[in-house]
């Protein structure tokens, strides 16, 4: 709700508001707390039921957030992106 109301908000100032809601991603806190990177069963279980078939890497999420920022997404305000692999 923040991002729609702000995108509304802020649009006369010409500041775009998005969103990226990540997806399962191995980073070294996922890492760390057991959930990725040593083939658990619940990485597995993640893996399976994402279309794209594997765990997103900090880089994924990275390039949504790049894109973004940059002027092709002129057009975008009040956008939630799921940068999931398809899991929903």
């Amino acid at each position: 709700a923040i991002t729609g109301v702000l995108s509304k908000e802020l649009a006369s100032r010409k500041i775009r508001v998005n969103s990226v809601n990540p997806g399962a991603t191995l980073s070294e806190g996922t890492q760390a707390a057991g959930l990725y990177g040593i083939e658990s069963d619940f990485e597995k279980q993640l893996v399976a039921m994402t279309p794209l078939n594997r765990i997103g890497t900090p880089a994924d999420i990275a390039r949504v957030v790049a894109f973004l920022a940059s002027d092709d997404s002129g057009w975008l305000t009040g956008e939630i992106i799921q940068a999931s692999g398809g899991l929903r």
